[in-house]
């Protein structure tokens, strides 16, 4: 899951009472809501953990899509970021279609191989859950690249919806349009439902990480110059980073 560089995120809060509510009810899209496991693992056994995943998990995934449970899946490794190696999502058009998933799909799993099973739990043996719903954005509606930058940040919750406006009404359109010029292949911003500390969630997609370095090169020197650059960080100013490559995802 990426996002701009927080200090050009930012919009003046008249923006959001500009636009107004009715403006995002209309551009609003239909609900989308995410599953995200993010796991900590041993750094000398992570790519074991990749080996059982195709074996066991992968499978699982692609066969609940077949059935309806879930409507798509993917698989992230670590590339650069903090302290979780791989994250591992599926999707569904509500938070409790996820929920009712996610028992689901364990089953699955230990019927298909608990022994292997075991051993991944073993490898990455914490994690940390989070649900996301899709506030605007393309992604789990379109094929995401190889490569994803995600930013998750601690907001001031009295202020989401405003961040909210801001990234839908301004930052979206610069999205899109790198979409449409095949800069980048998807983007996100997502809400907390449920989960930790991280309140927001930016994260844009490109073919590879050299495309998608340049891509968030590209949009962070379309909005640095912004006079109005402080507001976003003002609601959501703390964050972290993270480069994930997409190793495996639903068609």
């Amino acid at each position: 899951m990426t996002t701009v560089m927080s200090k050009a995120f930012g919009l003046a809060a008249c923006l959001c009472l500009m636009f107004g509510g009715a403006a995002l009810a209309q551009d609003k899209p239909a609900e989308r809501y995410t599953y995200v496991t993010y796991s900590v693992c041993d750094l000398t056994q992570q790519e074991r953990a990749d080996e059982i995943f195709e074996q066991v998990q992968k499978g699982v995934y692609e066969a609940a899509i077949a059935d309806g449970t879930i409507n798509g899946y993917g698989w992230l490794a670590h590339h650069t970021g903090g302290k979780w190696r791989r994250a591992v999502y599926f999707g569904a058009g509500s938070a409790q279609a996820l929920l009712d998933a996610q028992k689901k799909l364990g089953d699955q799993m230990d019927a298909k191989n608990k022994k292997l099973g075991d051993e991944f739990s073993k490898i990455c043996n914490s994690h940390d859950d989070y649900v996301w719903r899709t506030v605007a954005g393309n992604i789990g509606t379109v094929a995401r690249g190889g490569a994803a930058f995600s930013t998750y940040f601690v907001c001031d919750q009295g202020r989401e919806g405003e961040a909210d406006a801001l990234v839908t009404q301004v930052f979206g359109p610069v999205w899109d349009k790198m979409v449409a010029d095949g800069k980048l292949k998807s983007w996100g911003w997502n809400e907390h439902i449920v989960g930790g500390s991280y309140r927001r969630l930016a994260t844009i997609s490109a073919t590879d990480i050299k495309a998608l370095m340049e891509a968030r090169d590209s949009v962070v020197q379309t909005l640095i110059d912004n006079p109005l650059g402080s507001t976003f960080t003002d609601i959501c100013g703390d964050h972290t980073d993270y480069i994930w490559e997409i190793t495996s995802q639903s068609p």
